[in-house]
């Protein structure tokens, strides 16, 4: 069974950063690595995807620019970078990850960002 452990929420003033981190448990590498977010109210969206293998991400629109999404050396596991936040990109921010075509999410974690 795949456990994902998200870590790097909390609460930051509008222009600060903060750093997500999504690990998976077991021996299958992942495939892809994604970020989600559920802001207060509205549906979830895709916030960024990173095809592990080959380290390469892509960005919802809104957070081009500001938000970079990387594999970090240890197995099955990818930080999300968030710079220059805004009170916009409140929500809980949720990471799945595709294990031998199986997704798997996590429990989401709480970003604030005060203005």
């Amino acid at each position: 069974q795949v456990q994902l452990v998200e870590s790097g929420g909390g609460l930051v003033q509008a222009g600060g950063s903060l750093r997500l981190s999504c690990s998976a448990s077991g021996s299958d590498l992942a495939r892809v690595m994604t970020w989600y977010r559920q802001p207060p109210g509205k549906q979830r969206e895709l916030v960024a995807n990173l095809r592990m293998s080959e380290d390469s991400a892509t960005y919802a629109d809104s957070v081009k620019g500001r938000f970079t999404m990387f594999k970090e050396s240890a197995k099955n596991t990818a930080s999300l970078q968030m710079n220059s936040l805004k009170s916009e990109d409140t929500g809980v921010y949720y990471c799945k990850v595709i294990i031998q075509s199986t997704a798997y999410f996590g429990r989401g974690t709480q970003v604030t960002v005060s203005s």
